[in-house]
């Protein structure tokens, strides 16, 4: 009983979440599957190491298609987020767990930089902070 409580305030939390909020959901989630995928390595479990980095590089490629290509700032995401998805791939075939560090510590400077966004544009009055 108490999962489905988690999973209905779960729901709710993103269906009732800004542009913003969604963004910065997809870095925690992303970030979780990178961590959870490194220790799998750890564990030898290369079966749910798979399953974690797919799960982290569906995130990516949300955050990619999510892109306002009007703005100038998304046109230099792309690139950034493209090469993380790749090198996702590459540790995912190689089990190499240096390269996972690699994406998880541009996965957390990307989040830390949207969480002061958010932050700010609260302060300012702008709450349902797009997308960049």
């Amino acid at each position: 009983m108490a999962v489905n409580k988690f999973e209905t305030y779960q729901n709710n939390a993103v269906n009732t979440a800004s542009g913003g909020e969604l963004t910065m959901m997809l870095y925690n989630g992303c970030m979780k599957f990178i961590k959870q995928a490194i220790k799998d390595m750890e564990q030898k479990d290369i079966e749910k190491k798979n399953e974690h980095i797919q799960k982290a590089q569906r995130i990516i490629q949300e955050l990619m298609i999510t892109l306002d290509q009007k703005v100038e700032l998304s046109k230099q995401m792309l690139p950034l987020y493209e090469y993380m998805y790749h090198r996702l791939m590459e540790a995912n075939i190689n089990n190499d767990p240096s390269m996972l560090e690699e994406v998880l510590a541009y996965v957390v400077e990307f989040r830390d930089v949207w969480k002061e966004v958010l932050l700010q544009s609260r302060t300012s009055g702008y709450t349902q902070g797009a997308r960049i």
